[in-house]
């Protein structure tokens, strides 16, 4: 193997383990404090790096359908999830509709590809990880029609999706890469572990805002 390959796939196992742990982390701790906002930060940069490893690798050195869509998905869905927080009820900016239009690109090359590859990799993972940011990108083009004030209502929920979703996707590329016995199960189990927490997330969230209404309702 080739020094510069086996550099970037020590920094990105590194980066890689590194984003997880402290995304697992995140999900035990306190929301929206200054602490929770500094290893946000951190964790968008480790996430960023293994991104950007992930990528030199499909690019230069072993291609890979399902490290690929992986690795766009990861990224939108950390950029997008990352740009909800700041936005908020301003809604979506020209910025994210440029993000929008990459991720769409970068999916339709993904699935050209696929339709030509001889590696037998046209799993149902690919596919799945296509439909999942396919679907994604059908509501961030929606966001567009939405009336201003849905906005101020949803960034909350866009944010734990999409950062949820993020730190799942990379344990499925992680399994895919670790436990080759039982495949595609075990790259599609973090998948399902992911969108339970996030249903779980949510419902916490809505319950804290209908907490809120009550008592404002109560001090009128």
């Amino acid at each position: 193997m080739p020094q510069p390959q086996l550099i970037n796939i020590v920094t990105h196992v590194l980066a890689g383990s590194a984003a997880i742990g402290l995304g697992l982390l995140l999900l035990t701790t306190a929301k929206g404090t200054p602490q929770h906002r500094r290893r946000g930060r951190l964790f968008a940069w480790l996430t960023l790096l293994v991104c950007a490893t992930a990528a030199i690798g499909n690019l230069l050195f072993d291609y890979r359908p399902v490290f690929a869509v992986l690795t766009v998905l990861v990224l939108y869905q950390l950029l997008s999830g990352w740009r909800a927080v700041y936005t908020r009820d301003a809604g979506p900016q020209a910025v994210d509709g440029a993000m929008t239009a990459a991720a769409l690109a970068a999916g339709g090359m993904i699935l050209l590809r696929l339709q030509h590859d001889a590696s037998g990799q046209q799993t149902i993972v690919v596919l799945s990880s296509l439909g999942g940011l396919a679907t994604i990108l059908v509501y961030d083009a929606a966001r567009w029609l939405f009336p201003r004030r849905w906005h101020g209502m949803l960034w909350r929920y866009e944010h734990i999706y999409k950062l949820l979703a993020s730190l799942f996707a990379m344990l499925s590329a992680a399994a895919g890469n670790l436990l080759r016995m039982g495949q595609p199960w075990t790259q599609l189990a973090p998948s399902l572990l992911g969108l339970i927490c996030i249903a779980w997330f949510w419902r916490r969230q809505y319950r804290q805002e209908q907490a809120q209404r009550l008592m404002h309702r109560l001090a009128a």
